[in-house]
């Protein structure tokens, strides 16, 4: 018989370390896909199907109104915070260690 065409054998650590490597692999694409912009449609053998559509203007504007309001409270906290900084303590100094005379 050929050694040519015929699989080495494989130990278990090495066949789970390529199907993890080749589901990352999917999911990495996957989720580039899914963070896209643009109107997509996903489809696993017919079992899961997904539907991603763009915001529509309002969701935009209601998106772009609340990190509007999440950066003015953070300014605003940043604001009151400066206004009255903790001093800083200066570390006190390590006692030294007893010399033992022989």
């Amino acid at each position: 018989m050929s050694e040519e065409g015929r699989l080495q054998n494989y130990s278990v650590d090495q066949v789970a370390g390529a199907f993890v490597l080749v589901m990352s692999a999917i999911g990495s694409l996957l989720l580039v896909v899914w963070q896209s912009k643009c109107h997509c449609k996903m489809n696993l053998c017919y079992i899961f199907q997904c539907e991603r559509r763009p915001p529509s203007e309002e969701e935009m504007k209601g998106l772009q109104d609340q990190m509007k309001d999440k950066k003015d409270k953070k300014d605003k906290k940043d604001k009151k915070d400066g206004d009255n900084p903790e001093p800083l303590k200066e570390p006190e100094p390590e006692p030294e260690p007893e010399q033992i005379i022989p």
